[in-house]
């Protein structure tokens, strides 16, 4: 679908009845998709600076095949489409979509940059997830959705480039705005003055330091400038699981063993709970982002349909 079709049907199929913004659609929905555009501005810059600043030789180069560089321009075109349909359907709520912001990405060549888009579909694969339950409208839910899936092929493909199992979990993982967010202000420098605030925050950054990929039942390092007095809990979070353990303190390092519910890209948070209710006043710090590598597939030939 050609990218001026895609805002017209977003701005049509979403529209609703010619009602105030307001009356149409909550602040939460129009929350959630300005904070869905604000993922995509980052990811559409992200993917457009590695294309524009590497040609194809040089991931060919670096062993990447011919092949997954056109999947790459794929991604970069759909990225572009989720930017101009989340536009269209902000303005067809009567709200004034957020403009991309300045970024600064962590990448020096094309291997720093599949790796680094293999981690950033994963979260967006989680934050639109995470995003879905607060979601009120059906027609935000499905374009949610849609784009959802979306995310998910691209992180597929990332992931299968860098030597990754794509389907590493039988779950995906969700995760809250703010925790997305946390990770997502790591690479914003500034934004424009005149963008919508949106009622998000980041947590305290928590710093893995023992080295992806790590496995079940392997003790990993993290590093935090929160302040770690009295009992505090390393929470992770892998699919639908959370599994908070204790952790211990070591040279200044907090160390936690990874659980063995965890698999493919989770993250971890250091909690001062150690219940399965992630909420902003038990988090201290986090996500930390964890590549979990699977164990062997197995399946039961005795389970049927």
């Amino acid at each position: 679908m050609k990218l001026q079709s895609l805002a017209l049907f977003a701005s049509t199929a979403l529209a609703g009845p010619i009602l105030s913004a307001r009356q149409a659609y909550p602040d939460i929905d129009v929350d959630i998709l300005q904070f869905a555009l604000t993922l995509e501005h980052l990811e559409n810059v992200f993917y457009k600076n590695a294309l524009s600043t590497w040609p194809e030789k040089t991931f060919t180069d670096a062993g990447f095949s011919k092949d997954f560089y056109n999947q790459l321009k794929y991604i970069a075109h759909d990225e572009e489409g989720h930017v101009v349909y989340l536009e269209a359907a902000l303005k067809a709520a009567g709200v004034k979509p957020n403009a991309a912001c300045e970024y600064k990405f962590p990448m020096t060549d094309p291997k720093s940059f599949v790796a680094l888009a293999s981690v950033v579909e994963g979260v967006g694969v989680s934050a639109y997830l995470g995003a879905a339950a607060g979601i009120t409208s059906k027609a935000y839910l499905t374009a949610a959705g849609a784009i959802l899936v979306t995310e998910a092929l691209h992180q597929s493909a990332t992931r299968n480039a860098v030597g990754e199992i794509p389907m590493a979990n039988i779950l995906a993982t969700p995760l809250g705005l703010n925790a997305v967010y946390s990770i997502a202000s790591q690479f914003i420098v500034s934004c424009p003055a005149d963008n919508m605030p949106l009622p998000v925050k980041a947590y305290t950054a928590l710093v893995e330091n023992s080295g992806n990929p790590t496995a079940p039942g392997a003790t990993v390092s993290f590093s935090t400038k929160a302040a770690m007095e009295g009992t505090k809990y390393v929470t992770f979070v892998s699919g639908l699981d959370i599994v908070a353990v204790s952790c211990t303190m070591r040279a200044g390092m907090i160390e936690a063993v990874v659980p063995m519910q965890a698999s493919g890209q989770s993250y971890a948070f250091v909690t001062s709970s150690n219940d399965a209710n992630l909420t902003d006043s038990s988090i201290i710090a986090g996500p930390a982002i964890l590549e979990v590598t699977p164990s062997s597939p197995t399946f039961d030939l005795s389970i049927k349909a």
